[in-house]
Parts: C-alpha cells; structure tokens; sequence
C-alpha cells in the first residue's frame, strides 16, 4: 500500500498523544523543563539539517520570499484560528491552549526533510522505512508535547497524514518529469530551508524569540522553483 508510511505516521502520533495525555498533570516546574529539553533537541536537529544544504543563497531567497508570502496570507493567524476553533469545541477550563499544541506539533512533524524524503521514498521506491521511523519519532514527541502543551498535539496528525501523502501520491509524477540530479538537489536545499524553520521553532520553544514559523512554511514551495531555476542559473 503506497501510503503504508504516512498511516503509520499518523497512527504514531494519535497513540503518542494519548500516552502523553496521561502525564499531563506533571508539575508545571517538571513540564516547562521538559519543553527546554525538547526545545534544545530541535534545535541542534535543525541546525545539523540546515547545515547540509548545497546552495545556502537558494535557501536565503527562498525564506525571505517565503516569510513576504507568509505574512500577506497570514498563515500563523490562520492556523492559530483553526486550533482556536478546535480549542472552542474542546478545550475545558484551566486548560492549556490547544491552539499552542496544534500549531507547535504540525510544524514539527511537517517541517523537515524525513517528511520530504520518506514521502518521496515510499512513492518512488514503495519503502516505508524512512517515515516509519519519522513515525516513531513523531510519537516519542507527541508524548512529551502533549505532557506540556495538551490534547491539542493530536489534531498535528491530519495536516502530517495530508501533506506527506500528497507528496506520496504525486512521486511517481515527479520521478518521471525530474532528473535524478534535480531531486538530490532540491532535497539539499529543501532540507537546508526547512532545517533554519525548525531551529526557530526550537527556540520559540526556549521563549527566547517569538518568530512566526507558520509564515516562512511558503519557503518550502519557493524553493522548489528556486532549485530548478538554479540548473540553469549560477547561484
């Protein structure tokens, strides 16, 4: 089945939230210095990804247009309207925002190029290991995001199920109309892009900035006609 991966993915996440729900009564002190820890680990995992990119201006120009973009469709507003609305339905009161946990877990789990090339694997080659691993992963963090931020992680599944098996789905499409050589080279450079979105979620996550990741998610489409504008143009 071709999206064996992305329903694993999706299946993680939901039976992470779950467990993690049970530990939502920590103590504060105890969930704030788990969201450090967790914060601190997405870092370094962005900077290691935003470290392998093969044309750093590519991925300059794609952010800064990707951010205009983002900020003329206000994407953070309007997922934060979608968690909202969930949250209304929902949320009881002293709860944590599950708007925070919708929005923090998708661009965790969508941001990133296990989601990219595991798609792509799982389309191109049938193998499911590269996102069935990302799923495990995604679940161990969906533990821990929801012990801090709440129930709102779980709703993360549906944009993660959407986004990876769409990619999925249009592989085989892409495998016949893109070189080999334009693959490998808008995966360096889309998980170069997508590394610096996940070092700023990391540190939104350490409260030591407060940058609109949502609003640079455009980055990842420009990128894509950067890359291939970039065979024929030097960089």
């Amino acid at each position: 089945m071709i999206l064996f991966g992305t329903i694993v993915n999706g299946i993680c996440i939901i039976l992470g939230t779950i467990i993690g729900r049970f530990l939502y009564k920590m103590p504060e002190s105890l969930k704030k210095t788990t969201m450090q820890t967790i914060g601190l680990f997405i870092v370094v995992i962005g900077l290691q990804m935003a470290l392998k990119g093969e044309q750093m201006l590519v991925v300059l120009i794609s952010l800064v247009l990707g951010v205009v973009l983002g900020e003329l469709w206000k994407l953070e507003d309007q997922l934060n309207n979608i968690g909202k609305w969930i949250e209304s339905k929902l949320s009881k009161e002293n709860e944590v925002d599950i708007a925070k946990g919708f929005v923090s877990a998708t661009l965790i789990f969508v941001v990133g190029a296990m989601a990219i090339v595991g798609s792509l694997d799982s389309g191109l080659r049938g193998n499911h290991s590269v996102l069935i691993t990302k799923g495990i992963i995604d679940g161990f963090t969906s533990i821990l995001l929801t012990a801090s931020l709440g129930i709102g992680v779980i709703f993360s599944f549906i944009p993660v199920v959407l986004y990876q098996g769409s990619i999925t789905l249009l592989a085989s499409q892409i495998q016949q109309l893109a070189p080999e050589e334009l693959l490998n080279l808008f995966i360096a450079n889309t998980t170069a892009t997508g590394g610096i979105m996940i070092m700023a979620i990391g540190l939104n996550m350490l409260e030591l900035t407060k940058i609109k990741v949502a609003n640079m998610l455009p980055a990842i489409i420009v990128v894509v006609f950067l890359t291939i504008l970039s065979m024929n143009v030097s960089f």
